[in-house]
């Protein structure tokens, strides 16, 4: 059974940074893309960055420069450290996991996802 756990969201002022983290279990997670998107209040889910299973990362023009993602595939966990967090940051973000790594920016190519966890930026 595949289970993508996230934590590290909370709350922060703008200007201040987070670290989210998402532990998968159930999965060999070293042949796996993942990526992080986002579902802000009355929006739809978006796009936020993507790590290939070779490393290769890929951002949502809105987060270059503010954000990085990395993987650590002993751990089997994939990380978000987001900077500079502005209020429109405000949303609750999720990790996924796919097999199809050349289409890693593609929410519907994403196979596995976990629950979310709660990033709120005030103002």
């Amino acid at each position: 059974q595949v289970q993508l756990v996230e934590s590290g969201g909370g709350l922060v002022q703008a200007g201040g940074s987070l670290r989210l983290s998402c532990a998968a279990s159930g999965l060999i997670f070293r042949g796996y893309g993942m990526g992080w998107f986002r579902r802000a209040p009355g929006k739809e889910r978006e796009f936020v960055a993507a790590i290939s299973w070779s490393g290769t990362t890929y951002y949502a023009d809105f987060v270059k420069g503010r954000f990085t993602i990395s993987r650590d595939n002993a751990k089997a966990t994939v990380y978000l450290q987001m900077n500079s967090l502005k209020p429109e940051d405000t949303a609750v973000y999720y990790c996924a996991a796919t097999l199809r790594n050349g289409v890693l920016v593609v929410e519907l190519n994403y196979d596995y996802w976990g629950q979310g966890t709660q990033v709120t930026v005030s103002s």
